[in-house]
């Protein structure tokens, strides 16, 4: 049984200012998406189901659609405001998603097979999806506590130097299991590290070396009960604030506490790539000339 690779594509973009899923990066028009797949075709992948919102279905899907036909399985779903657990209700006023676990919640009746999950507007590297394909095959036969993962990068790896950013900071056991994992949602570079600087003026240091999640999670089917599960309690804590967002890191942290799941943390030779701000293409670009320089990939895909 391949797997299958979840991809979050329904982000509204309000940092970068576009429909960055896209918006093309290689040189011959190859978006981050493009090179996504190409890998994960390579690591044994077969089946991609894209989470978007059906106001941007008729550019993504013209814009998808004809790159992969006859190369790899294409489904959809789509993250709406309104897909609610029964029992409750949009309240008035709310405007932004529910947040990742909402968007993996929406891919429910489409994937029935272990999967992995990826953003459509990073570039993991071909490593990084071998490794996750690779845990995917050894999570055929869970045990009684089941066993996730995630592909951890360097922070300094992954900061902007155009503005702050949102990144899952993890902590590890001996073993290689994720401890803890929280979500910083305003993370600006400070030198070769990170800084957080919070609203009532605390300021949070890091070093850079610390491993936080790009979103390359493992999972097999059974993880959507138990976001359904977080996803109430989410939404009966958080029922005056229209801004909150149930994250996957925010997930993880709540199963590993409460013992119903454990994630290994998977190692990566890959480099990320990714853009947050429209000022971090030319970044990008050159990384991924880098990239087709070293023979990691063809000049055109």
């Amino acid at each position: 049984m391949n797997p299958t690779l979840l991809v979050l594509a329904a982000g509204m973009g309000s940092r970068y200012g576009g429909l960055k899923q896209i918006d093309p990066v290689g040189p011959s028009g190859e978006t981050l998406l493009d090179y996504n797949i190409f890998d994960a075709r390579r690591a044994g992948f077969d089946r991609v189901v894209f989470v978007i919102r059906r106001s941007i279905e008729a550019d993504f899907k013209a814009a998808i659609s004809p790159r992969y036909a006859g190369k790899i399985a294409i489904d959809y779903a789509f993250q709406e405001l309104d897909l609610l657990p029964p029992g409750y209700s949009v309240p008035a006023g709310r405007e932004k998603p529910w947040g990742t676990c909402h968007a993996v919640l929406a891919a429910r009746n489409a994937i029935s097979t272990p999967f992995a999950i990826v953003n459509a507007d990073d570039c993991y590297g071909q490593d990084a999806l071998t490794r996750a394909s690779e845990h995917l095959a050894r999570l055929q036969n869970q045990g009684p506590v089941p066993e996730y993962g995630l592909v951890g990068y360097p922070m300094r790896n992954t900061l902007s130097d155009h503005g702050t950013v949102s990144r899952g900071v993890c902590q590890t056991d001996a073993a290689g299991f994720l401890t803890s994992v929280v979500e910083e949602t305003k993370i600006e570079r400070n030198g070769r590290g990170g800084r957080v600087t919070r609203a009532e003026g605390l300021v949070t240091q890091y070093t850079g070396d610390e491993p936080v999640s790009m979103n390359l999670w493992t999972f097999t089917p059974e993880v959507f009960g138990q976001i359904e599960t977080g996803f109430k309690a989410f939404l009966d804590r958080s029922a005056g604030d229209l801004k909150a967002e149930y994250y996957i890191p925010s997930l993880a942290d709540a199963l590993i506490r409460s013992g119903q799941a454990r994630f290994r943390v998977l190692s990566t030779t890959s480099n990320w790539l990714g853009v947050t701000y429209r000022e971090d293409k030319p970044l990008v670009q050159d990384g991924i000339r880098r990239l087709i320089d070293s023979g990691a990939y063809p000049a055109q895909l």
